[in-house]
């Protein structure tokens, strides 16, 4: 029988060349500037503003964060987005409310689906709830935001009557905004807005 035959069908073996650890500096890295100390450039106010704008827009659920007599309580909601406002209707006696009532002051968390730390993106708002019925001088400005029609239309409710609930509005004072892949410009991940303070 020849060497090569003694080999058999499957060929020659190859050497053994073991499996790569987490520490070896040959591995690839995806996203190498997520790696060492976070930069902690700011973003000018135009810049910062844009991406929470965006952020607000292309999500539509928030945790909306209460206080009252029982304690904290997190709560999803569903919220439409005017500027750096937040809008959400709920039942009149529900637990939210009731604790709006006690503290009107809140924390709202909206953040976009996480696949991996690059795509790490959300907002911390902070802010003071205001409870507009249809005689407060402000709810037709917050109203047209609100878009009950697609809700109506799926419960087979006539959008010639649109709901008669409180609308909540949640104007942001002050908002925490992280995005790891601003790392990537050299900008720090976590940037800071504070509103107008003539508002």
């Amino acid at each position: 029988m020849t060497p090569r035959g003694r080999l058999g069908a499957a060929g020659p073996r190859r050497p053994h060349r073991g499996r790569r650890g987490v520490g070896d500096s040959t591995m690839p890295v995806t996203n190498p500037w997520l790696a060492g100390p976070s930069p902690e450039k700011r973003l000018d106010r135009e810049r910062l503003e844009e991406r929470i704008l965006n952020l607000l827009s292309t999500q539509n659920m928030c945790v909306l964060a209460t206080a009252g007599p029982d304690g904290p309580l997190a709560t999803p909601v569903r919220y439409f987005p005017l500027g750096f406002a937040i809008l959400f209707s709920t039942a009149a006696g529900s637990p939210k409310m009731r604790n709006l009532a006690a503290d009107p002051r809140v924390s709202v968390g909206v953040f976009a689906p996480l696949v991996g730390q690059a795509s790490s993106r959300g907002a911390q708002i902070f802010g003071r709830a205001r409870v507009l019925s249809e005689d407060d001088p402000d709810f037709a400005h917050y109203w047209p935001a609100f878009r009950w029609q697609s809700d109506h239309v799926e419960r087979s409710r006539s959008l010639d009557e649109p709901p008669s609930g409180p609308l909540v509005v949640v104007e942001a004072e002050r908002i925490v905004y992280t995005e790891h892949w601003l790392r990537r410009e050299g900008f720090a991940p976590r940037q800071f807005w504070t509103g107008p303070d003539d508002r």
